[in-house]
């Protein structure tokens, strides 16, 4: 990994930190993050809400295109938010655009790891997205149906 990619994202990390936090999480970055600790399974960042657990490998690239991750990474970051009893996502930052989280269900197995391809990449989630999926939101739907209850 060249120097200008790990500082690239080293701010990603930082950047998705100052985010969640501003949202009401929980949020921090994990002090092994990038480090090659073979014993301990830390994800990037852990962000908590409310008891909801997400757990983050964080990308960040200077184009768009496909990502490809480590087999072990995903390994590890799946056993991390299991044993916290919450999701696993990669936090994906592009120039320019909005972060794109990909639960790791959507993540391609290849024969050298995991893949996320470009059409994946632009059907991800959103922050308010997220905080749906996580149970934080509702949707106007789940709005609506409850409205109609108490009448």
């Amino acid at each position: 990994m060249s120097r200008g990619s790990r500082s690239r994202g080293y701010r990603a990390e930082r950047e998705l930190v100052a985010q969640l936090w501003r949202r009401g999480f929980a949020v921090m970055r994990a002090p092994a993050s990038g480090s090659k600790v073979k014993r301990a399974h830390y994800p990037d960042v852990v962000a908590i809400k409310n008891g909801r657990v997400a757990v983050f490998e964080v990308k960040s690239r200077s184009k768009e295109g496909n990502i490809y991750i480590e087999e072990e990474q995903i390994a590890k970051l799946v056993e991390f938010a299991a044993r916290a009893g919450g999701k696993a996502f990669v936090a994906v930052k592009l120039p320019r655009q909005d972060w794109a989280f990909v639960p790791v269900e959507r993540l391609e197995l290849t024969s050298s790891g995991y893949r996320i391809r470009r059409d994946i990449l632009s059907d991800s989630l959103n922050l308010d997205q997220l905080e749906v999926l996580l149970g934080l939101r509702s949707t106007l739907l789940e709005y609506v149906k409850t409205s109609e209850e108490i009448k």
